[in-house]
């Protein structure tokens, strides 16, 4: 009879395991990659920013802030890096075991193959297959033979394929090998080169973080004075979020200021909305968060805490704002202290696009998603392009974050 290896079936369970660890890892290492190439493009673009606005504005705590967001960035850069380099290093400890064991199985499957050999030489030396079938005492056992021997003869053809396809896995696996030390050593060079870039930002942002300590009490005062404006600019938004709803709500009936009295249409437009968030597209085609929602300390006053009901993005010159999602434009009007503002409704959900210079759009019109319905404000004093971004349901303010996709 022909001999069965029983640990080949373990093997092959364990190969198999090891392919799926493989495929995840690489599921994996594919979106780290996505996420630092982006991660690279928004340090670009704050670089950008930062030198178009070096060449424009006078204000020392700007300056500080695009240094902020560009070491933070450059930060988190290299945490991803790191991860990627890790997680190469795994799959390089899983390949180098897989390579042992595959090997171990050749070197067996080898040996198995050279003892077959052996014995079937033997066989043929000692009696011809013709006479082994002929001195069969009986038809069935004759048959029993033929079959023995055509099952011998796959045996050894399936053995031979094996030695093949393992051999071949072999190679496979160590080019795979020599491959991921490459792209290692790559993410090792590049993350010594941003540690660099790191250093020297950091030294810029000392410097300049001493000037504003010598007049840390004037530079509060501002931030002070510049919050009292925002929050300024926020009440004109909320008033106008509940004239928009009073108004709507006059329409069909209701005395509400609070919600928004529905149609069918737009609760099914409102539920596409819900449906979205976290994959609503920018309000701006490239730009950068300067400030988040909520209450924060100030980024380079620490001692001062400032508020957002939105947030604030920075873009270049002549940026436009661009429509998150369909819908209808419900209000456009100017906001003392911030140009002109955009409010579009979607459903019971309220976008609001604050600091256009030009605005393309007029209330009733429907726009949809990625249209672009004005342009931003560059500042004269700052010389920053930036977007003031809200997001409410009825006049409930929400975190753009949440809903926007890799804010």
């Amino acid at each position: 009879m022909i001999g069965i290896n029983y640990s080949r079936p373990l093997l092959f369970l364990f190969v198999l395991f090891l392919g799926f660890n493989v495929t995840n890892a690489q599921t994996n290492r594919d979106e780290l990659e996505k996420r630092r190439i982006e991660l690279r493009n928004e340090i670009s673009r704050i670089n950008e920013l930062r030198i178009s606005n070096q060449k424009k504005q006078r204000s020392v705590l700007g300056q500080v802030e695009d240094l902020n967001q560009q070491i933070k960035s450059t930060e988190d850069l290299i945490k991803l890096t790191n991860q990627q380099a890790n997680l190469l290093t795994r799959e390089i400890n899983t390949n180098t075991n897989k390579i042992g064991q595959l090997r171990k199985e050749l070197e067996q499957l080898k040996e198995d193959y050279a003892r077959m050999i052996r014995r079937s030489y033997k066989s043929k030396s000692q009696q011809s297959r013709i006479m082994f079938l002929l001195s069969s005492k009986n038809f069935l056992q004759a048959y029993k033979r033929l079959q023995y021997m055509k099952q011998y003869t796959e045996y050894r053809k399936q053995q031979g394929e094996e030695i093949k396809a393992n051999t071949a896995q072999l190679q496979e696996l160590n080019s795979r090998l020599v491959q991921q030390k490459e792209e290692k050593e790559q993410l090792i060079a590049e993350n010594r080169k941003t540690r660099a870039e790191l250093e020297k930002n950091r030294r810029s942002q000392q410097e300049l973080m001493a000037t504003i300590k010598k007049r840390e009490g004037q530079f509060a005062a501002q931030i002070r004075q510049k919050q009292n404006e925002i929050d300024e600019i926020d009440r004109a938004i909320e008033r106008m979020i509940r004239e928009s709803i009073a108004k709507s709500n006059e329409e069909s009936g209701s005395s509400s200021r609070d919600t928004y009295e529905l149609t069918p249409a737009a609760k099914a437009l409102a539920a596409d909305f819900n449906n979205n968030k976290g994959k609503l597209p920018w309000p701006v085609r490239s730009g950068v968060v300067t400030m988040k929602y909520g209450k924060q300390r100030h980024p380079v006053v620490r001692s001062v805490m400032v508020n957002n009901n939105g947030v604030r993005i920075d873009t270049d010159e002549g940026g436009k704002a661009r429509a998150v999602f369909n819908g209808t434009v419900s209000e456009v009007q100017a906001v003392k202290g911030a140009n002109k503002a955009v409010m579009v409704r979607h459903g019971d959900y309220i976008t609001i696009y604050n600091n256009l210079e030009t605005v393309y759009v007029k209330r009733g019109d429907v726009v949809v998603t990625e249209q672009e319905i004005g342009e931003i404000a560059t500042s004269r004093t700052t010389g920053k392009t930036t977007l003031h971004f809200l997001l409410y349901k009825n006049n409930q303010k929400m975190d753009p974050a949440d809903w926007i996709y890799r804010m």
